[in-house]
């Protein structure tokens, strides 16, 4: 974790901070944390933790125990709900986004597409669920509709802790990047129809794969 320096709000940056933290396992379910700890580790006071923290709390990203603020874990049946909006809504994210594919937007989406199965040659896990994220927040641009886009953006901060464990695995982030590159090329050639059963069979697949890695 850094030192806060930049001139953005000290409660926001430790939000951000913390958040990504508690994303990329930093922090890990069930582990209790305390406003002094943290404070010193950013070199802030302990006021704006005391406010990033409260707002972690109504999101659902910690809880507060008997002890103290105590990291949450990604409940099955809330991750299992996450899905079921995605399911629903990046279909038709996919429909909006594919007349408003220019050349631009191809390069783009095949540098992404291109980008993400690089970083799985490498075995960056951590970057490939990053280049994930990238990929699908291009499509949600690209469908100008402001809502998709701002719905979605918390609901990938949780997915990013499940999702971590699944990306770990080279042969299902290989599978992954292959899906984005038919959703992909399927919207280029102006088939919405065909991109949006594609991303529809995508999301549900995803979970197959999450919950295959929690099978003992």
């Amino acid at each position: 974790m850094e030192s806060l320096e930049t001139p953005r709000s000290l409660v926001d940056q430790a939000y951000e901070v913390i958040l990504d933290a508690l994303c990329d396992g930093t922090f890990k379910a069930g582990e209790r944390l305390t406003q002094e700890d943290i404070a010193a580790r950013l070199n802030v006071s302990r006021q704006p933790v005391t406010h990033a923290l409260a707002v972690l709390k109504a999101q659902g990203f910690v809880a507060q125990g008997r002890r103290g603020v105590v990291v949450t874990s990604v409940e099955p049946d809330f991750f299992r709900a996450i899905y079921q909006f995605r399911s629903a809504v990046e279909p038709l994210a996919v429909r909006l986004a594919t007349p408003h594919i220019t050349k631009q937007a191809i390069v783009r989406g095949r540098s992404l597409v291109e980008h993400g199965r690089n970083l799985v040659v490498a075995g960056d896990s951590r970057a490939t669920l990053q280049a994930d994220i990238d990929f699908h927040s291009f499509i949600y641009e690209l469908s100008g509709n402001p809502l998709i886009s701002e719905t979605m953006r918390l609901h990938w901060r949780h997915l990013r802790r499940a999702m971590g464990e699944v990306l770990r695995h080279p042969g299902m982030s290989i599978s992954v990047w292959q899906e984005h590159g038919r959703i992909l090329e399927s919207m280029i050639r102006g088939d919405a129809d065909a991109a949006s059963e594609l991303m529809r069979r995508h999301i549900i697949d995803a979970v197959e794969r999450v919950e295959r890695t929690e099978e003992p």
